[in-house]
């Protein structure tokens, strides 16, 4: 398995959430040409509470998001719009750390219904965007965000899932 998920919230249950995160983290990096059964993404499943802790301990922000993602290593790139060097196996045999994602069933479940979608298909795109920044993809910057969501975009499509960024 790529990812190894915790379920702090039972609520995530309801949508086969460790199914979803899995299949969207191995759709990443195989759209990357990355060998899945070489890398491991730690997951947590937890609610608003849990991820607004996260985000004021991390990020000085003080209130709950969608996801959170930490690199076990820095990934990015010094120039806008360069595609982050993809990581590599350091010990054979065992899998190397990716990172960590958290991410939060009441901010997802509020997004998915006002956006119109399904729970299960704006999850999966959660974790494709939280799996891309564990690899050192980012959208802070014009041409990072452009390449990040292009990414997404192609990812998701190759799941069957229609592109999150149509606003039309």
């Amino acid at each position: 398995m790529l990812t190894d998920t915790i379920i702090e919230d039972d609520r995530w249950n309801e949508v086969a959430f460790e199914d979803l995160a899995e299949n969207a983290a191995q759709a990443a990096l195989m759209h990357l040409a990355l060998d899945t059964a070489k890398f491991e993404i730690a997951v947590l499943a937890c609610d608003d509470a849990r991820i607004a802790e996260l985000n004021a301990d991390f990020r000085d922000k003080d209130k709950a998001t969608n996801v959170l993602s930490w690199p076990s290593e820095k990934r990015g790139v010094d120039v806008d719009g360069d595609e982050p060097d993809l990581p590599e196996q350091s010990f054979p045999g065992m899998p190397e750390e990716l990172g960590d994602i958290a991410i939060s069933y009441d901010t997802c479940a509020r997004e998915a219904a006002a956006a119109g979608k399904s729970m299960a298909d704006h999850v999966t795109h959660l974790m494709v965007h939280g799996t891309l920044h564990v690899l050192g993809y980012d959208h802070v910057r014009d041409k990072d965000a452009t390449l990040m969501e292009g990414l997404e975009t192609t990812i998701l499509g190759k799941l069957g899932l229609s592109d999150p960024y149509d606003v039309n």
